[in-house]
């Protein structure tokens, strides 16, 4: 394969993660917030949770995804020389290397505004919530990313 046709296949399975991680974070963030609402006595039923989760992917999914990506480039770019040299750890490490990149991100934001900016990440499982979007991101960008470099 021509390189050209690895970097476009290496974009379009960075493209893939990050849509996954970012419309996972999407679902979840809305599903912890009606959670809470539920939990103050609000009556939620399904078509209040469907059209709620669609908003958020339209509304919530670009700046959130834009955090991903970035996140996702980083890491992703330090992972790649460990597994050129550790191949059989490639599934596990481009998908600790999504958990870790929204892990963070997360952290990073939280610390820079002095407060969790995306309430969800409040709690301990709204956190591990947005960490495993952010594995499932990376595991689809093992599946996709070229494995060898070499043309």
């Amino acid at each position: 394969m021509r390189v050209t046709g690895l970097i476009v296949r290496a974009l379009i399975a960075f493209a893939l993660g990050v849509v996954v991680a970012t419309a996972l974070a999407a679902v979840a963030q809305t599903q912890f917030n009606l959670a809470a609402l539920s939990a103050l006595g609000a009556d939620i039923g399904m078509d209040v949770r469907v059209r709620t989760t669609l908003q958020d992917l339209a509304g919530f999914s670009p700046m959130y995804g834009l955090v991903t990506a970035i996140g996702f480039f980083i890491a992703l770019a330090v992972a790649s020389p460990i597994v050129h040299f550790a191949p059989k750890l490639r599934l596990f490490g481009f998908t600790l290397a999504g958990a870790v990149a929204v892990l963070a991100a997360i952290l990073l934001m939280n610390s820079a505004f002095g407060m969790h900016p995306i309430a969800a990440t409040r709690s301990l499982a709204g956190l591990l919530a947005f960490v495993l979007t952010g594995a499932a991101g990376g595991f689809v960008y093992a599946l996709f990313a070229p494995r060898r470099w070499k043309s």
